[in-house]
């Protein structure tokens, strides 16, 4: 064990993660779809209700360009707690407890301020991206913003603002990567077992540096699911949506021990 991370667990008790092969993201996926048929019903309300929100959240940005590319992005940043019904979901069935969706929303109850604080945290990460977005916007994009249904064609795919878009690409990337890193299983960890915010991070970021190949598969299948959501104007989402919280929840029973 690499001596940081070593002091890192110390530091924060961190549970032992487990090294797992690249191909178990696929696995985690078969598991998650599992738990979605077996529980479908809640399940799909959980979906139905966040691909209304994330269309209600889009349709508000749509005039706004700059705005709607933070939203699109914020939506990947928020997703681990709003996908926490899910988990729960998974967490009852596991246990072999009958659940539905208002049984679910019960059980979150008992999670209420570890969920609160994290998604606090959460919330100011999407701020800062909605603010960092309109700076980098005001920065390199020198041209009038279009409106939306030739925006990415005559910004990103055009050529002519390549500093802007590489900016753009860059800081998103790396915001991207620092929130996934803290929070792809720290939401599950949360209302599995009794941590704080900062220990179920920590724990996180040590499950992402021990797997890094099979965690960058996982985040590369959870931006094209999601794509493939938006590329369906969120209809996909309902079915997609409940999909990979119950696979993030196999994700984290996998990886931590």
């Amino acid at each position: 064990m690499d001596k940081p991370f070593e002091t890192l667990e110390q530091h924060f008790h961190l549970p032992h993660v487990r090294e797992v092969g690249i191909d178990r993201p696929l696995l985690w996926l078969r598991a998650g779809w599992e738990d979605m048929r077996e529980n479908l019903g809640a399940s799909l309300s959980y979906g139905v209700i966040l691909a209304a929100l994330g269309y209600l959240l889009l349709s508000y940005a749509a005039e706004l360009p700059y705005l709607f590319t933070a939203a699109i992005s914020g939506f990947f940043l928020i997703g681990p707690v709003a996908a926490a019904g899910l988990y729960e979901i998974s967490r009852q069935h596991e246990q072999g407890h009958p659940v539905s969706f208002f049984g679910s929303l019960r059980g979150l109850r008992g999670h209420a301020d570890g969920l609160a604080y994290f998604g606090a945290f959460l919330a100011i990460a999407l701020i800062g991206w909605e603010r960092i977005s309109a700076v980098l916007f005001a920065l390199f994009y020198d041209g009038n913003v279009a409106d939306l249904s030739n925006f990415f064609r005559s910004v990103f795919l055009s050529g002519e603002h390549l500093p802007f878009v590489a900016a753009y690409l860059v800081v998103g990337a790396i915001l991207a990567t620092v929130v996934f890193a803290l929070s792809v299983t720290a939401v599950p960890m949360l209302m599995d077992r009794k941590v704080d915010i900062i220990t179920a991070a920590m724990a996180s970021l040590r499950a992402v540096a021990v797997n890094p190949a099979a965690m960058a598969l996982w985040a590369a299948i959870i931006v094209g699911l999601v794509a493939v959501g938006f590329a369906t104007m969120m209809i996909g989402m309902v079915i997609l949506l409940p999909l990979l919280g119950h696979a993030t929840w196999h994700a984290y029973r996998e990886l931590m021990r």
